[in-house]
């Protein structure tokens, strides 16, 4: 088997990493640190890990092959993330493409700092998903098969106070994946999302709120996989975040509108420097 991974450095995308390591997968990871794609590595399984990892550094350039491959860039560079993909195809057939890189912030339309913000997160979040998508479906149609999977939220379900930007990103997520879906399941093309409730990583290790049902990351990353391995079209994890969404969704306006305005907000990053 054969994986690609952004937002591998830390957090959701290194546990999905480290799961399918552990069950022999070949893996292409990206991620904006270096060092910290490196000492992933390391930890990889120890049938894995005697391998060192290929390279694709800023000029584009593939550097030595192994086992895994490591591909250090933003995924808000296309290019580089087309070349990255690219390079790790030579080498094989992929399997499953996963779209992890993602951040998340407060914004306020009222401040006009946070207008920046929030191109940063809907670039990261939904354009980048779109590009790391791009280079591996004309492939995946030939085989007549294959696997996207992206990582929203249940935040996409609806619209929190002072989380504009991430909810509408994630909410994006959920609509662009399941039109993607639709697109190309004639194709034999598999498109999975998965919305993540509160999982233990470094994102959610900022909320300054309580988290119910939070999950640590190792054993959503094995929950995640399972439901990718079935081919479900959207899955929420853990299952209680789901009986969550499907309350929101459902609760009308009025009380949702009195029931988001007490909730805790996200902090903002504050006035650029």
């Amino acid at each position: 088997m054969r994986v690609f991974i952004t937002g591998a450095s830390s957090g959701i995308g290194a546990a999905l990493a480290l799961f399918y390591a552990a069950q022999g997968a070949q893996l292409g990871l990206v991620g904006r640190r270096e060092q910290a794609l490196r000492d992933l590595v390391d930890r990889l399984p120890e049938a894995c890990s005697a391998t060192h990892s290929a390279i694709l550094d800023a000029r584009h350039d593939a550097v030595s092959g192994a086992h895994h491959r490591i591909y250090p860039l933003d995924v808000r560079d296309r290019n580089a993330l087309h070349a990255a993909a690219h390079d790790f195809q030579q080498s094989g057939p992929v399997d499953i493409v996963i779209a992890s890189a993602g951040v998340s912030a407060g914004t306020l339309t009222e401040e006009l700092d946070d207008f920046q913000v929030f191109r940063e997160i809907i670039d990261i979040n939904v354009l980048s998903m779109v590009a790391t998508f791009e280079p591996f479906v004309a492939a995946m149609k030939q085989r007549g098969q294959g696997t996207l999977v992206g990582i929203g939220s249940v935040a996409g379900v609806r619209g929190f106070a002072g989380a504009g930007a991430y909810s509408a990103s994630k909410a994006a997520v959920r609509a662009y994946c399941e039109s993607l879906r639709v697109e190309l399941a004639p194709a034999g093309i598999h498109v999975v999302t998965i919305a993540p409730g509160f999982i233990q990583t470094p994102m959610t290790a900022r909320n300054p709120y309580r988290m119910p049902f939070l999950m640590p990351v190792d054993a959503f990353a094995r929950e995640a996989a399972q439901a990718i391995a079935r081919g479900r079209s959207y899955c929420v994890i853990p299952w209680q975040m789901g009986w969550v969404g499907r309350l929101l969704t459902v609760l009308p306006d009025a009380l949702f509108d009195r029931f988001a305005a007490n909730s805790k907000r996200k902090p903002r990053r504050g006035p650029a420097s």
